[in-house]
């Protein structure tokens, strides 16, 4: 059986150019939760923010992924849940190229992927668990398209916004996207003088609140 839900609504352009700017480690400091752990990218640096597209399919067939592909916009994320299936690949040269061709920014998997060489010669940003040499086939068995989906423990809808950088992937939905631009930018650009005082001699451990937490915790 097989789903193909309407493509979501994208999320605003806004809020994209808002989170280019900003890190996802500095999220990391304000929450725990929506974070893909245990994905890494096919490259550094990389850095995308997009809408996800989502695609869920069996541990064998990858006709879903195919289709996907092809409905691709350009500012959209291809986000693979491979029911928890570690070792085949669902993700390629050709679909990668596809992605890339129809204006996506990047792809998150849940699973592996393969042909390294030529996924980089197209600078396509992917997040996944690896790389395999085994592979899904297209055998028309089942798959959803633009359903909720589980990348690494972490519900991802149709719409969501991905925010990806080299330290890693973090799924958000669009509103608890508005005004986060500014709030992680504000705390980026509260390090500079800190960075400053640091050079001059200054203390990491002071700035931080490092060192009066420690002193009140300290047996004496």
């Amino acid at each position: 059986m097989f789903i193909n839900n309407p493509m979501p609504d994208q999320i605003d352009p806004a809020l994209v150019d808002e989170l280019r700017g900003v890190c996802v480690s500095t999220l990391g400091h304000l929450r725990d939760d929506g974070f893909a752990k245990g994905l890494v990218p096919n490259r550094r640096p990389v850095k995308f923010v997009g809408t996800a597209v989502t695609v869920r399919i069996p541990h064998l067939d990858s006709t879903a992924v195919h289709v996907a592909a092809d409905l691709l916009r350009p500012g959209d994320v291809l986000v693979i849940d491979h029911s928890g299936d570690r070792e085949r690949s669902s993700f390629g040269g050709l679909v990668s190229f596809t992605a890339k061709a129809r204006g996506a920014v990047g792809a998150v998997i849940d699973g592996s992927i393969n042909d390294h060489d030529e996924t980089l010669a197209y600078d396509f940003p992917v997040f996944s668990r690896g790389f395999s040499p085994i592979t899904t086939r297209i055998l028309g068995l089942e798959g959803a398209i633009n359903v909720p989906v589980s990348v690494c423990g972490v519900v991802v809808r149709p719409g969501d916004v991905v925010f990806a950088d080299s330290d890693g992937v973090a799924f958000l939905q669009p509103h608890e996207a508005v005004g986060l631009g500014a709030l992680l930018s504000s705390k980026e650009q509260a390090e500079a003088p800190a960075r400053d005082a640091i050079a001059a001699g200054g203390s990491i451990a002071e700035f931080s609140g490092a060192r009066a937490a420690f002193e009140a915790k300290l047996q004496r």
